[in-house]
């Protein structure tokens, strides 16, 4: 039985993802994603939590 590799893209620019880069094209798209996380450009949207009352729950 053989395992095949299905063939994926760069997630930066779509091209065929390489081997020591996976799952990136190369170092360059590796390192502009890299980026967009220092930069915190990738964000989960979530809703603003209220703030705590301590004196309302009685410690």
């Amino acid at each position: 039985m053989t395992t095949r590799i299905r063939a994926s893209k760069c997630p930066q620019c779509q091209k065929p993802a390489t081997e020591k880069y996976r799952p990136f094209c190369s170092e360059r798209c590796q390192q502009l994603d890299l980026g967009k996380w220092f930069n915190e450009s990738y964000r989960i949207p979530a809703e603003e939590a209220l703030p705590s009352n301590d004196e309302d729950e009685g410690y």
